[in-house]
């Protein structure tokens, strides 16, 4: 990824989390965030990597529940509220299973079969490469290895439509399910576009 789009999400950080599914702020949708991925989490204490983590809010959601998280995101600005809220989260005794570091999510810098889940979201589709992309994404995971997706298609025309995203996911897995996320909770307002999870666990 080139230093422009570094710089827009730098320029973003400041008010990233003013959106409902950002921040997870609001007590419903943070629960709502909690009953959508947790289930999908196979097994207590699994490593996870959350691709394009922004300020970090599911990597501590996750965290929270025992895992073991490493976000990566090319935006510095977006990694250094990742890491307050960390150490916020510390300080109020909760559980610290989460590490930041600034990177091209695109090209991740962790080792093949260092993973049990790979989690990005609303990552894949602004990506120049996407098949590339998930091929190393994919390359991550140890067997069998979860991969999540968020991903829509979404009022601006921006995004990726859930067939295209699963048919990609399925040149490299042999499954990949789309779960509609409709749900208003999630996102703190009523929607009127296409947001999805693809599912991939083999």
């Amino acid at each position: 990824m080139d230093d422009a789009t570094r710089e827009y999400w730098d320029g973003q950080a400041a008010d990233f989390d003013r959106e409902a599914d950002h921040g997870l702020l609001d007590p419903g949708v943070r629960h709502a965030w909690m009953e959508l991925i947790l289930p999908l989490i196979p097994q207590p204490g699994s490593e996870v990597a959350d691709l394009g983590c922004g300020t970090g809010s599911l990597s501590l959601l996750l965290a929270e529940a025992g895992h073991r998280v490493r976000g990566l995101d090319l935006s510095g600005r977006m990694v250094e509220a990742a890491r307050a809220k960390a150490a916020k989260a510390a300080v109020a005794g909760l559980p610290a299973g989460a590490e930041f570091l600034q990177g091209d999510a695109s090209e991740p810098p962790y080792a093949p079969a260092s993973c049990d889940v790979v989690l990005a979201r609303h990552v894949l589709w602004a990506l120049p490469d996407t098949g590339a992309a998930l091929g190393r994404w994919i390359r991550l995971l140890r067997e069998p290895g979860t991969l999540l997706l968020v991903e829509g298609l979404w009022g601006t025309g921006a995004g990726i439509p859930s067939a295209e995203c699963r048919e990609l996911v399925l040149r490299h897995r042999h499954h990949a399910e789309v779960v509609p996320l409709a749900d208003t909770a999630l996102w703190g307002k009523e929607i009127d576009d296409e947001r999805y999870l693809i599912l991939s666990r083999s």
